[in-house]
């Protein structure tokens, strides 16, 4: 018996429903020539509306809807179901106040809490969502949420709770957002490879204004392709949009190109309210990507304009902000409780008015103050990596902050605005997060994953990546913001330096490169040239790796030269001349922007035999230093005497060790060799035989339970193991060990991180510039951990240095040296020239 037409349309809305849009048209039509029931047919019609609008013929969609509704006879529920669907269709052209309107009289109209007026709920609020007006769109989700549960319906509960999620967005509540997300996607992923790439888009504008761009724009160009694939334009061009927002900060350019294309693929749809806020997009990044030739003050006006007439006032807003830099118009009042990037993006253009009418105090103290706007935002997170990424919001802050205080040529102003950029992701420290085992299964499935693929680009796969953002999202929501930190001044720098220790605060301005130095007497300012220290920096890393692997063959004497040449080169412009005006300094505390993070400090001619340490910030070192200054002790005579050095052949990559300063107490000390590393085993011995008393693990128990759960009682943790740097999420970084890789992620788990950690292996000591100032690596894991110091070589060592140099750093640490003291000396006596170097409280 064929189906009747009431059975055929509820086949065409389940086929819409799962975005199997072709099924839907053929269902629908079926239906619409077996019925002469005029409720059903309207009811049909605007179902088939739906389906013409999501494939891109918008028009003729509205047309049939408007069709439907003036046929005569219709029932108040018909009536109420078209006025939905209507409302829908204006949604999606940008015409928002319109589109409230229709989906109200819809709502008003059925009364009862039937699945209809939970979808139309769901509609008006995404209206509202885009109005931002969050308040009451978050009551009609709460609504929708009540029918959607009183019916069993797990599909639309879903969506309902992922738009939840959208909302927290909006209100700058990233991690309910991606928790929120995270959770519905399974149900949503079920539904159609469609429905997933809608919530795809929605986590990558998490991702994006988390600041975790690189992952954001993957996501943004795949499920562009994927919508692309499924002939559907609006949501494809949409998707494109959100791409040209991820790209306005990091490049302007490709975010004007893209918005361009967004813009002219709505306009091909007829879709006005989108192509205008496409267009206000492309005109945002091209007053950023052109500042010297901007677009015509009067084009961003009238683009403002058209914006508010639609109810998009929040943008409307922000591009009247950004004409405020063409020109000297006033620019809209932005009251306190608009969205924090609205905020932040007014003390942008504030500080950068001021700053070009030569008033750098002003501008100096604009930035300031929306750097505090920014550091209330950042004080309601813990986790590292979420800290470190959203400080890509304050990039042009710090940077306009950063060019006027250069300017003003005193040591103590800009001094204090490095460290204020320092601090954008160090100023909180975090609570240590309860046991989650959950998280712990997650992390051990990724370990198993990353196994199975390796030698492929694991991040790719599906499991893995559901995986990874259910990890991110648990540690996002467990780690919660301790005790806020404060930045220290010159003057109680100074109070607390002895007279052969200075600090180093490189500063890059975005075009100058500076140091500020600091020592017991004064401060002085050296001004460096960015542009031959940049033609040095070109080759360096390649020829680093090549020198350590090259060790011993044919070809290495001719390497080697080459590699000296350009490090004297480096040391003359970077290092040579800050030291002419640091006096007796032995000692010396550095800290350095993300665009000198790969230079192999220890290596500069000029810093041999000196001890130093690269610090997250001076405000961190300093009560740091203090502490260690003061806990300092003899040595110990029960200590055995360092081990002989010799010179074996072999080689292994990047090496780190995390360590601090011994304490008054008995240092317990553990020791763990990863798999397939030739000689792990006899280095870790050899460090261990340092000490008075030592507990080894070897390859087969170096588990990463093993190894957490000794982290977690030592006070010096020394792992030589196989490594890999996870540039996209450096926290994904980790060791090879006997049952898999110890993540970044596994850190934060260990209750009480130890005081002092030998990290030995390969590409680890590297780290991966966020925004500005901000770089993360496994250094600044363990750093953010607890650890209070950390050694790592950012470049290949060969492997008989580091086993010779480890050894003998141990035999420092155990005497009771310093970090950096202990290597330092140990490079000096030795004879030996590597580029491990010491990051946090190093003395």
């Amino acid at each position: 018996m064929p189906l009747t037409a009431s059975e055929l349309h509820r086949r065409g809305i389940e086929a819409a429903n799962a975005r199997r849009f072709a099924a839907a048209r053929r269902a629908l039509a079926q239906a619409s020539v077996r019925t002469e029931d005029v409720d059903l047919r309207a009811r049909i019609d605007g179902t088939t509306a739906y389906v013409l609008a999501q494939t891109g013929e918008p028009s003729a969609a509205e047309q049939l809807c408007r069709q439907a509704l003036s046929r005569r006879g219709l029932h108040d529920g018909t009536v109420a179901v078209l006025s939905g669907q209507l409302g829908v269709l204006l949604m999606h052209a940008g015409r928002l106040a319109d589109a409230e309107r229709m989906l109200t009289r819809a709502i008003d109209t059925m009364g009862a809490a039937t699945i209809e007026l939970a979808n139309c709920l769901m509609n008006r609020s995404v209206v509202r969502m885009q109005q931002h007006r969050l308040d009451v769109c978050r009551a009609d989700l709460m609504r929708a949420v009540d029918i959607y549960e009183q019916n069993a319906q797990e599909e639309p509960l879903a969506e309902a709770r992922h738009n939840l999620g959208y909302v927290a967005l909006l209100g700058g509540d990233l991690v309910s957002a991606l928790a929120l997300m995270t959770q519905a996607r399974p149900v949503l992923a079920q539904i159609s490879h469609v429905a997933a790439a809608i919530s795809d888009l929605d986590r990558a504008e998490v991702l994006r204004d988390a600041g975790l761009d690189t992952e954001a724009e993957a996501l943004l160009a795949e499920v562009a392709a994927r919508f692309g694939a499924h002939r559907m334009r609006q949501a494809r061009a949409e998707a494109e949009f959100h791409l040209a927002r991820s790209l306005l900060r990091r490049d302007p350019a490709a975010a004007e190109r893209t918005a361009r294309t967004s813009a002219r693929r709505f306009s091909a749809l007829g879709s006005d309210g989108w192509r205008i806020r496409a267009e206000a997009l492309r005109l945002e990044a091209a007053v950023r990507a052109h500042p010297r030739t901007p677009p015509p003050r009067e084009a961003l006006d009238r683009t403002a304009s058209a914006l508010r007439r639609r109810g998009l006032d929040t943008e409307a807003t922000a591009l009247r902000l950004t004409a405020g830099l063409i020109g000297r118009r006033r620019l809209p009042h932005i009251p306190v409780d608009a969205p924090t990037p609205l905020r932040l993006r007014e003390h942008e253009v504030l500080a950068t008015r001021a700053a070009s009418a030569g008033r750098d105090a002003e501008a100096r103290r604009i930035a300031a103050a929306g750097l505090g706007i920014l550091s209330a935002w950042q004080q309601t997170f813990g986790a590292l990596d979420l800290q470190a990424s959203v400080a890509m919001h304050g990039t042009d802050l710090v940077f306009t902050g950063l060019a006027a205080a250069a300017r003003t040529g005193d040591p103590d102003v800009l001094f204090d605005w490095s460290e204020r950029a320092r601090h954008l992701s160090q100023q909180v420290a975090p609570l240590r997060p309860p046991h989650d085992p959950l998280l712990a299964a997650d992390l051990a499935e990724l370990r198993m994953l990353r196994a199975d693929l390796a030698g492929s680009d694991w991040t790719a796969d599906p499991t893995v990546r559901l995986l990874r953002d259910r990890v991110r999202e648990r540690q996002w929501s467990t780690v919660g913001a301790g005790e806020t930190k404060t930045h220290v001044t010159v003057p109680e720098i100074r109070s607390q330096l002895d007279p052969q220790t200075a600090v180093l605060s490189y500063v890059y301005t975005g075009t100058e490169l500076l140091c500020v130095v600091v020592t017991r007497g004064g401060a002085d300012l050296v001004t460096l040239s960015w542009r031959r220290v940049q033609e040095v920096l070109r080759g360096l890393r390649a020829d680093l790796d090549v020198a350590a692997l090259t060790r011993g063959g044919p070809m290495h004497a001719t390497i080697a030269r080459a590699l000296d040449a350009r490090l004297q080169r480096l040391d003359a412009e970077l290092f040579a001349p800050v030291l002419a005006t640091a006096g007796d300094a032995r000692r010396f505390a550095l800290t350095v922007p993300g665009v000198l993070g790969g230079i192999p400090w220890a290596m500069l001619p000029n810093m041999a035999g000196l001890a130093f340490t690269i610090a997250t910030s001076i405000s961190r070192w300093v009560p740091e230093h203090v502490s260690l200054r003061d806990a300092r002790v003899p040595p110990d005579p029960a200590s055995a005497p360092a081990p002989p050095l010799n010179d074996v052949g072999g080689e292994r990559s990047e090496h780190a060790v995390a360590v601090s300063a011994p304490a008054v107490r008995r240092i317990d000390v553990g020791f763990a060799a990863g798999p397939r590393v030739p000689r792990a085993e006899e280095e870790v011995r050899r460090a261990a035989s340092a000490w008075p008393a030592t507990e080894v693990l070897g390859s087969d128990a170096a588990t990463v339970a093993g190894v957490t759960e000794l982290a977690g009682r030592v006070d010096l943790l020394h792992i030589a193991a196989h490594g890999r740097h996870s540039a996209d999420n450096p926290l994904f970084s980790g060791f090879e060990l006997a049952d898999g890789t110890l993540f970044g992620y596994d850190i934060d788990l260990i209750p009480q991180p130890p005081a002092t950690v030998v990290l030995s292996a390969c590409e680890l000591g590297r780290s991966s510039v966020r925004w500005g100032e901000e770089a993360i690596g496994m250094t600044r894991v363990w750093l953010h951990a607890g650890s209070r110091c950390v050694i790592a070589a950012p470049a290949v060592v060969a492997d008989d240095i580091a086993c010779e140099l480890l050894g003998a750093v141990h035999a420092g640490l155990a005497a009771g040296a310093a970090p950096a003291v202990a290597l330092a000396s140990a490079a000096e006596s030795a004879g030996l020239r590597a580029p491990f170097q010491c990051h946090g409280a190093g003395f």
